[in-house]
């Protein structure tokens, strides 16, 4: 394992997009990150608003909700990376068309300070910067410390003076809450 993973018992910050557009997708999205914070090596410490989206690329499909979450982990980036990518199985993603509809979408954009530039993955995600629908959400979590997070605040902000990509908050959440049984 690189030196610039974190060693045995330490933590690392990380930062995951997350995006439906097919069937439930506030459950869809509460469930993402269930599973997510459940995982004993995952958790989840910030949650954004739920913001809803014109698509991009693929455009003839409804429209999606984007979020962003701050995780705490002890996974190396390849690993995390593997566990989204199950949880995406999980709850149902089938891959056909690129950029095309999905039940769950999640996408490690930022670990730590980590570059990496692999067949399998690329961290920063590389077309973060390009992307109202992670911009925005991410600007909610993003840390102040974080080296790309004036970087983050200023494309996001420019993204919503221009109403690029159509975005709008849908929904603030208290994901705990929400996530937690209904007691009558």
């Amino acid at each position: 394992m690189d030196e610039q993973f974190p060693h045995e018992g330490a933590q690392a910050e990380a930062y995951i997009a997350l995006g439906s557009n097919m069937g439930n997708r506030e459950q869809l999205l509460l469930a993402a990150i269930n599973l997510i914070d459940e995982h004993p090596e995952i958790e989840v410490s910030k949650v954004s608003g739920m913001y809803e989206t014109d698509p991009v690329g693929y455009t003839e499909q409804p429209p999606f909700l984007n979020m962003a979450l701050a995780v705490r982990t002890g996974l190396p980036p390849l690993l995390l990376l593997r566990q989204l990518l199950s949880f995406e199985q999980q709850l149902g993603r089938v891959r056909q068309i690129r950029w095309g509809p999905r039940t769950i979408d999640l996408d490690l954009l930022l670990y730590d300070n980590v570059r990496i530039d692999q067949e399998e993955l690329i961290l920063p995600h590389p077309r973060m910067m390009e992307r109202a629908f992670v911009l925005v959400p991410l600007h909610d979590v993003i840390d102040q410390s974080h080296p790309l997070q004036a970087e983050v605040s200023s494309a996001s902000n420019a993204a919503l003076l221009d109403g690029k990509e159509g975005i709008t908050l849908w929904k603030t959440i208290n994901w705990r809450s929400a996530s937690e049984p209904f007691e009558s």
